[in-house]
């Protein structure tokens, strides 16, 4: 019987070496990845029963990944193993159709455990976060502007401007123009009731897009 195929990824080679020797006993790890670029591509070229993803990765994170995989890959299940701890993204994983929520500092078998249940079409949380119960994580605030108002180039851009970068590198790097990049800025000031660009700023941070 052929072995459920994961794909990886994470920004850190030695990580996944150790991802991969963990998983291999059970399961074919047919791929990994470094960004989330890579990862919305190769998961759409390979169709992996299972993604195993860190959050934060360069050139576009995993829950931007899990967005666009939602659209183009809706069979996607995906495993987010990370260093954050933090309740509400984790919250926000499982509103973009995530599997599981895993730490790094988990114990080994805990990310086998649930890649497990996300073949079984269950979903996983750490013991180490809201005691593993998904029902307990925080529920997102009514009124409250969210980064699924935004188009992907919106958050492209954002996520650029946010890392620091000036327009006009931010043209350079998507391969559009200054007057484009603008257009973006200030629609999406408009569309999320952002009066500065250093609240667009705060906004990008809170919403885990940098």
């Amino acid at each position: 019987m052929a072995k459920p195929r994961v794909l990886l990824a994470d920004d850190h080679v030695m990580l996944l070496e150790a991802f991969r020797r963990l998983l291999e006993p059970e399961f074919d790890v047919i791929g990994s990845v470094s960004d989330g670029s890579q990862l919305v591509d190769a998961a759409v070229r390979l169709s992996p029963d299972v993604i195993v993803s860190d959050v934060s990765m360069p050139r576009m994170g995993g829950l931007e990944a899990a967005r666009r995989l939602r659209e183009t890959l809706p069979s996607a299940r995906i495993v987010f193993l990370t260093v954050n701890e933090d309740a509400q993204l984790a919250a926000e994983a499982f509103r973009l159709g995530a599997s599981g929520w895993v730490l790094k500092a988990s114990t080994a078998t805990e990310l086998v455990e649930a890649v497990r249940a996300a073949l079984k079409r269950r979903r996983y949380l750490t013991p180490l976060i809201a005691r593993g119960d998904i029902d307990e994580l925080p529920q997102p605030v009514a009124g409250e502007a969210s980064a699924e108002q935004l188009t992907p180039r919106e958050r492209e851009v954002l996520q650029l401007l946010a890392e620091g970068k000036a327009m006009k590198e931010v043209a350079a790097v998507l391969g559009i123009t200054t007057r484009t990049v603008a257009f973006h800025k200030y629609r999406m000031m408009e569309s999320l009731g952002i009066r500065s660009s250093a609240e667009l700023v705060r906004f990008a941070v809170r919403s885990r897009i940098v």
